[in-house]
């Protein structure tokens, strides 16, 4: 049941996160590289394997960056 819960909660981070379109500049730059660092997948964006997450307060609250 908890996994279940974890699920739906990814989900919704990721609707959040797929709703911010706003882009930093590095990140604009990064993506026109192409370099396989950083990509966009399903409007969310990768740097490095990691979910790239704007400087959002609700969606950092969320997933409890510090």
């Amino acid at each position: 049941m908890i996994k279940r819960k974890t699920t739906v909660e990814e989900s919704n981070i990721l609707k959040e996160i797929r709703k911010n379109v706003t882009r930093e500049k590095e990140v604009i730059q990064a993506l026109k590289k192409e370099d396989g660092l950083t990509w966009e997948e399903d409007g969310v964006v990768y740097v490095e394997g990691r979910i790239y997450v704007l400087n959002n307060k609700k969606i950092h609250v969320t997933i409890d960056i510090s």
